[in-house]
């Protein structure tokens, strides 16, 4: 498959790297990148090189970005990337609430990046700084999450799903119920972010999902407690899954389709479905924070991100849908051009489900506050 080839080139470019004395980038267990220093020079080819002097400060999800792209830009801008991965909207929200960030671009998701709006903490972009917005379909401008387009640039945009080891359980699965019963008890991951994992709860008791009904969202609250407590999930985890599904190390677990894609180039026995009641269908969307201190290199990386080649490369290495119109449409046929083969219709589906797909899911919209601070409280009292 095509990680293998991935990893070959990949392999072979840090050996050239290594041999001319280029810098070459990574991500220590933190989740930030940086650079292991050769002689300083720029990548071969380039016009520039990082000078610290210029620099921007990303903050994204884990296993989010093909990392030789920020490479690419700063060997093509001069400017230095500073890349932090976090693992969850809550877990950004936190760093921003602390006072712990000094990031310029965030990527949140839709229901975050409202409420990032509703308490002032984004400003509104200068998209005269950022052409290749006008690449991004217009199904992804205007959204509810930023109706009037002011402060968001589209990244990459997907489904929430069960994904399950077909080994290890007896039938294809079709509903949320197997992430309640004991059928599979200490055989199933609890995804570890209170919106996903009583969302999914709320979808088998067939409530909306952006519901506030108090005594609604409860029920779907304990559904997900009692389960803990008799024993039905092994555990919670948001990255983590990667290592568990892969290792075939717990049968089922909830997340996200492009992540599945990436867990099925290592284990082939998986697979990813949008159960009968639903999901979420989700856009993450590049944003500057109000306090950002280096507002020109965010716009340049903003829009160096959202031209039709790095949504290209990036949707093939992360299996994230693209939102720049050109590129999704471009991907199958670029895909075959890279690997030699056809990409496979099922898993494109998957990575960019169509219409009918979308149709079954909802999109998070931000809560009330009385709701955000119930949902955090009935997340601690889970004790998980």
């Amino acid at each position: 498959m095509k990680k293998v080839l991935v990893l070959t080139l990949t392999l072979a470019m840090v050996m050239s790297l290594a041999l001319s004395g280029c810098s070459v980038e990574r991500v220590d267990e933190s989740g930030d990148y940086s650079h292991t220093a050769g002689d300083g020079s720029a990548p071969s080819g380039s016009d520039a090189q990082p000078s610290g002097d210029r620099v921007v400060n990303v903050c994204s999800w884990g296993e989010y970005l093909d990392m030789s792209l920020i490479e690419e830009f700063e060997a093509q801008t001069g400017i230095t990337v500073n890349y932090k991965t976090t693992d969850s909207n809550e877990t950004l929200y936190s760093l921003l609430e602390n006072g712990g960030s000094d990031f310029d671009v965030v990527v949140p998701s839709d229901y975050m990046i409202s409420q990032l709006i509703e308490e002032d903490r984004l400003q509104p972009l200068d998209y005269s700084k950022i052409p290749n917005f006008e690449k991004i379909a217009d199904r992804f401008k205007n959204l509810s999450y930023d109706p009037e387009n002011l402060y968001t640039v589209p990244y990459t945009w997907g489904t929430l799903g069960i994904i399950y080891n077909t080994t290890m359980v007896d039938e294809p699965i079709t509903s949320w119920s197997v992430m309640f019963d004991d059928s599979y008890a200490g055989n199933v991951i609890l995804i570890d972010n209170p919106r996903d994992a009583i969302g999914m709860a709320l979808y088998y008791l067939g409530y909306s999902v952006n519901t506030t009904d108090e005594a609604q969202i409860r029920e779907a609250a304990e559904l997900v407690s009692n389960a803990w407590a008799n024993g039905v999930y092994q555990g919670k985890t948001m990255d983590g899954i990667f290592q568990i599904m892969e290792g075939g190390n717990a049968a089922i677990g909830t997340y996200y389709a492009g992540d599945y894609l990436t867990m099925l180039e290592n284990n082939p026995d998986l697979a990813y479905v949008i159960p009968d009641e639903g999901s979420n269908w989700f856009v993450d969307a590049m944003c500057i924070l109000k306090d950002a201190k280096n507002v020109d290199e965010a716009h340049e990386w903003i829009n160096f991100i959202a031209s039709t080649d790095a949504n290209l490369r990036n949707m093939d290495f992360i299996w994230y849908a693209s939102p720049n119109e050109e590129a999704l449409e471009m991907y199958p046929e670029w895909y075959e051009e890279q690997y030699g083969e056809p990409l496979d219709q099922e898993l494109y589906e998957i990575m960019a489900a169509p219409q009918e797909v979308l149709d079954r899911c909802e999109a998070y919209l931000v809560l009330p506050q009385e709701t955000r601070t119930l949902y955090n409280d009935l997340w601690i009292e889970l004790g998980a």
